[in-house]
């Protein structure tokens, strides 16, 4: 064999072994990313998650809001992603508890009972106006001694929460998606779509809360969402008792 075919041989197995090395590397860290997805959403392989939605007041049995349906298709992709199985529920008909498979529940409580349960139990420091009659409170959020009002079409908020059971090891999240209008839904889950991994290196496996604002949503869709507070402890420290009414006096008096 002469210098020039050695040369050849030498540098097509160089370049074997250099296309080798870069594989095993690439597939290392692709699985480790993967790994880390997998645990932020709790979704290990071939593992059952559920997709609980509210239905559209009014509509057909089975309807769900057209943004709720797009909130699914945003869940769905990152399930799929972490080779994992979803399962669509109507909140009404999830009657388990949490904690044995990860939950992505969405919508608001006046149409979500689930998310109403999730809320107060989990969330104590939370409440929703879910009165129906208009009014500048309606679909207002109040987190701690904060009230969030709806602008509807141009400032509307969204709560985005990460909940375990008393982050104990192993067990599964819930993912609320809280939005004042079905919009902001969407918006939610497209953040967490966009932002997991970021949120997987500040907050590890362990539960947050964050008040999500979008806006102009008239005009911009779910697309431009602002981030306006970590939440979680105001969420998670029950809101103080009302004070007591005083009773009127119905004592009689005489005249003296």
């Amino acid at each position: 064999m002469n210098d020039d075919v050695r040369n050849i041989v030498l540098g097509v197995v160089a370049a074997g072994i250099s296309a080798a090395l870069g594989w095993l590397a690439r597939t290392y860290l692709w699985k480790r990313r993967l790994r880390r997805k997998q645990a932020f959403f709790g979704l290990p392989d071939n593992s059952e998650t559920l997709l609980v939605v509210n239905r559209e007041p009014g509509g057909a049995e089975l309807s769900v809001k057209r943004h709720d349906v797009f909130a699914l298709l945003e869940l769905s992709a990152l399930i799929k992603d972490c080779n994992a199985h979803a399962q669509v529920v109507a909140h009404d008909a999830a009657q388990q508890g949490f904690g044995e498979r990860t939950e992505f529940c969405v919508g608001g409580p006046a149409s979500n009972r689930r998310m109403a349960a999730h809320l107060d139990s989990l969330l104590p420091g939370v409440r929703v106006d879910v009165d129906a009659e208009p009014g500048p409170d309606r679909a207002a959020f109040l987190i701690g001694s904060e009230r969030y009002r709806l602008e509807g079409g141009r400032s509307e908020y969204v709560i985005l929460a990460r909940l375990t059971a008393g982050e104990r090891r192993g067990t599964r999240p819930v993912f609320l998606f809280c939005g004042q209008r079905a919009i902001d839904n969407q918006a939610a889950t497209r953040y967490l779509a966009r932002n997991h991994e970021r949120l997987s290196r500040k907050y590890g496996n362990h539960s947050f809360v964050l008040l999500l604002r979008v806006v102009n949503s008239q005009a911009y869709g779910p697309d431009v969402v602002e981030l306006v507070a970590d939440v979680t402890r105001a969420a998670q420290t029950p809101l103080p008792a009302p004070a007591p009414t005083a009773a009127p006096d119905h004592t009689s008096h005489r005249a003296g």
